[in-house]
Formats: structure tokens, C-alpha cells, sequence
């Protein structure tokens, strides 16, 4: 699995209309499936006069959780063409909820499929997307007099430094890219005193 990956950048949203019913379309970041549910029912509790929410949702880096609901629109014309927007996107951390107001014309199930496809397009274009980094935590203690050589590397690209405490032991809390991590715990684990927790 590759360390980088895609999200949205932000919430973004849009409507579509299509033979006078209106679809707004929104894709929310989230962080976990729980987030994703949350967002959902926000959206519906916000709509709650629409006839349709309908929503896809993907996690991780590795795109294999994943869920979409229908809502009452015949089966396969609402989640279905949602979460290939999110498949064609190759984004992944993201909900993406369409809303659905009856415009009193019925669009027929390709009709249906296209407009769910396109609200959902739109939403994720309007949101943007940005690259992440996966990361693990890091934590090491070292004495003092090492603080120069631990901060030398501490200070590197890519490396955020989340706690550190300077007393007669000293301890340090990274974020650092999965794929540099056994460099780096390598090499603090080699200054003077320090070691891994």
C-alpha cells in the first residue's frame, strides 16, 4: 500500500437540477465510519423535507470500508453511481451525501442513475482534494545532553514533533511517514542513551 493517498480538501457542495426536481450534493471529509454517519444524519435532520437522502461513503488508505444507501430510490440509481464518483475521484476519508427534491417529474431509472452521478461529481469537485501522508507515532526518551543530535532529526522533512519534554530524561512524541519510519527510529535509536518506547 502506498504511504500518500487522496481526500477532499473540505466540505464542498452543489446542485444539480434535472427535470425540475433538485439535487444538492455535498462531500464531507471524515475520519471514520462513525463521522461519516454523523454527517449523514446532520444532512437529513438539515433536509428533512426532502424525499431522498441518499449517500456513499469510503475510509482508509487501503478503500476497503465502504457503504451506500439508497434511500428509496429504486435500487442501485442513488448509492451505486454516488460511491463511483468517489471510485472515479480516487478519493478516500469521504461521505458524500446527494439530497433529492421531487420536482413532480419522474426521470426513469437511467435518468435517476445520471443526476445521482452528477450531483456527486459536482460536490467532489467542489470540495477539492488533497494528498495525505499515513503516519505512526514515534516515542523515544534520550538524556539530555543528546537533545542536539535527537532535535537534528527530529527537524527533518516530514517529521512533526506533537510533545516533547527537557528535564534529566527527556522524552519526544513524532509523527512520521510510514514508509520513513524504521530510518528514523534507526536513527535516534543510535544516538547516545535514547530508546524506543
Amino acid at each position: 500500500m502506498d504511504d500518500i493517498y487522496l481526500t477532499v480538501a473540505s466540505e464542498g457542495k452543489d446542485i444539480y437540477k434535472e427535470k425540475m426536481s433538485k439535487f444538492i450534493g455535498f462531500a464531507i471529509p471524515v475520519s471514520d465510519a462513525d463521522e461519516a454517519k454523523a454527517e449523514i444524519k446532520r444532512i437529513q435532520n438539515e433536509y428533512h423535507d426532502a424525499r431522498h437522502v441518499c449517500w456513499a461513503y469510503m475510509i482508509g488508505a487501503d478503500r476497503t470500508q465502504w457503504q451506500l444507501n439508497d434511500n428509496g430510490e429504486p435500487s442501485g440509481t442513488a448509492g451505486k453511481p454516488i460511491l463511483g464518483q468517489i471510485n472515479s475521484a480516487g478519493v478516500s476519508d469521504v461521505v458524500v451525501v446527494v439530497v433529492r427534491y421531487f420536482g413532480g417529474i419522474k426521470l426513469g431509472t437511467p435518468g435517476l442513475t445520471a443526476a445521482y452521478r452528477e450531483a456527486a461529481r459536482l460536490a467532489i469537485a467542489a470540495a477539492g482534494t488533497v494528498e495525505r501522508q499515513l503516519t505512526r507515532m514515534l516515542e523515544i526518551t534520550f538524556p539530555y545532553p543528546s537533545t542536539n543530535e535527537v532535535m537534528k532529526v527530529a527537524k527533518q522533512p516530514g517529521i512533526t514533533v506533537l510533545g516533547q519534554t527537557f528535564d534529566c530524561t527527556c522524552s519526544m512524541r513524532l509523527e512520521v511517514p510510514l514508509g520513513r519510519y524504521e530510518e528514523v527510529a534507526g536513527r535516534l535509536s543510535s544516538i547516545d542513551g535514547t530508546s524506543l518506547l
